[in-house]
């Protein structure tokens, strides 16, 4: 069990009972709110034991659900009598809805059931942005969009102040209509979220209005984002991943690194659909997510409806093993490159990939009906980069076939970074690492910059017109970081493509 020192807010706690509790903690004991700020539980146990603990999670996942570890609690404290109460800090908790779990012995069997805590906000009710652009519309066609979670108050009110005479906003944040005129413009309405007390924010929201009978979606922004234990080492994180996913103009996001519960967090903040797996990996997409194809090994799929039955996508997200890591054997051991590959199957990553590939084959194969995208962080770099002209860069080393980018070459896969960027001495693409110039932080040797995360794509209807990385701001190194912009230490990897068919 770790502490995770997150971001500043909050004050006061209100508890809600969950579900039914599974036998082991059927009468073993109670557990209930009796202070709000910093957050106190009373607790009684017919266990009472020296290790037995009191955990919070997010609302949204990684808790031990099922009585198995999923993540980290967020902050944690020992409750070891019959009866007492313990305190948990929450000034280092963002606002929102948090689980608290009684358990028992060091472990993840439940003492109790668990119980639901909400920890408000405090303060002027704000945006993450001053202008949203929403998912696209069309004329002729009802129109939904949410963006009540942008706002920091959970208790706002939303209303329209200006804007296209066709969108109407609903108290909670729901944008609805139906579009009317010839379309191809961008429309705009002003909302203003007000809380009880008279605070007030305002938004502006875009969306732009696709013609009648035009494509919804003729350009496709995708982006993965290994988002470094789901942001939770930068203080304020939830507001900069929001603020950097709004202004990136993503479409899909691949994630890793989601602690179990990320994608559902974001996706509730933007208003957007979410498949989220009880570990790494998520999915976070504007438009519905239309088929949940579940884990594969170290990555996961699901199919997105751009435009209902008429154009979807198929998008796997990966995050494959990352030790023993290649460059290091390169840069720091020497090894030979049989054995640098001897070890990448070692890591698990070549069977990783290998497996991945295996689940999307039928996929691949039919990629000119339904595109197919794999995005994700492989934890290794790839043979595009490893060539004669960067044999300095690479630590004297060239033509090294990294199974991980070789593979899914050989499966039909194409690296959209390398269509766009064809040239690795010009542009690079390193992703690894915006936050580690120096490897174990500031006191080690160099460490070695490599591309590491990836978007590949198949289908004939997916034509790359730019791909690129992306990092907020000029981010402090590990480990003077807790204040960067930039929330991870990977860089993105964004891909624009045309949709063609």
């Amino acid at each position: 069990m770790r502490v995770r020192h997150l971001v500043p807010a909050v004050i006061a706690a209100i508890v809600l009972t969950l579900g039914a509790a599974p036998a082991s903690a059927d009468g073993q004991g109670t557990l209930e709110v009796v202070e709000g700020a910093p957050v106190t539980f009373g607790y009684t146990t017919t266990s009472p034991h020296r290790t037995n603990w009191i955990g919070l999670y997010h609302a949204s996942g990684g808790g031990p659900e099922n009585e198995e570890y999923v993540s980290p609690s967020l902050v944690w404290r020992y409750a070891p009598g019959r009866e007492g109460t313990v305190t948990l800090p929450t000034d280092s908790l963002e606002p929102g809805h948090y689980v608290a779990y009684f358990l028992a012995r060091d472990g993840y069997t439940w003492l109790t059931e668990p119980i639901d805590v909400y920890l408000p906000a405090d303060g002027p009710v704000t945006f993450p942005v001053d202008e949203a652009t929403l998912r696209n519309a069309r004329v002729g066609d009802p129109y939904e969009a949410r963006l009540g979670g942008l706002a920091s108050r959970a208790d706002a009110e939303f209303a329209k102040v200006d804007g296209d005479a066709w969108v109407r906003v609903a108290p909670d944040g729901t944008l609805t209509g139906t579009p009317d005129g010839s379309g191809g413009s961008t429309a705009r309405v002003t909302v203003e979220a007000t809380t009880p007390g008279g605070a007030s924010a305002t938004l502006t929201a875009l969306i732009p209005v696709r013609p009648s009978g035009a494509a919804l979606v003729p350009q496709l922004d995708v982006l993965t984002f290994n988002t470094w234990h789901a942001g939770t080492r930068i203080d304020g994180y939830h507001d900069k991943q929001v603020r950097f996913l709004l202004e990136s103009g993503a479409d899909v996001v691949g994630l890793q690194e989601t602690e179990g519960g990320a994608a559902a967090r974001l996706a509730d903040a933007l208003g957007w659909y979410h498949w989220q797996s009880g570990g790494s990996l998520g999915v976070i997409s504007r438009y519905p997510i239309a088929e949940e194809y579940g884990t594969v090994n170290a990555s996961a799929g699901v199919r997105i409806a751009l435009d209902g039955q008429e154009s979807q996508v198929n998008l796997w997200t990966a995050h494959l093993g990352y030790t023993p890591y290649g460059p290091y054997d390169a840069c720091f051991d020497g090894l030979d490159v049989d054995t640098v590959l001897d070890r990448e199957v070692q890591s698990g990553r070549t069977g990783q990939i290998t497996d991945t590939l295996a689940a999307m084959e039928g996929q691949i194969d039919g990629a000119d009906d339904v595109p197919v995208l794999l995005v994700g962080d492989f934890n290794a770099p790839s043979h595009l980069d490893w060539t004669e002209e960067l044999r300095e860069k690479n630590c004297g080393y060239a033509d090294v076939p990294w199974p991980t980018s070789v593979l899914p070459t050989e499966a039909g896969l194409v690296d959209s970074f390398r269509v766009a960027n064809p040239d690795p001495v010009a542009v690079p693409g390193t992703t690894w690492s915006p936050l580690y110039p120096r490897h174990n932080g500031s006191t080690g040797p160099a460490e070695p910059q490599d591309r590491i995360d990836f978007v590949y794509h198949a289908g004939d209807d997916l034509s790359v017109l730019d791909s690129r990385t992306l990092v907020v701001g000029d981010p402090a190194p590990v480990p003077n970081h807790a204040d960067n912009e930039w929330t991870t230490d990977h860089a993105t990897v964004l891909t624009t493509y045309a949709l063609t068919g």
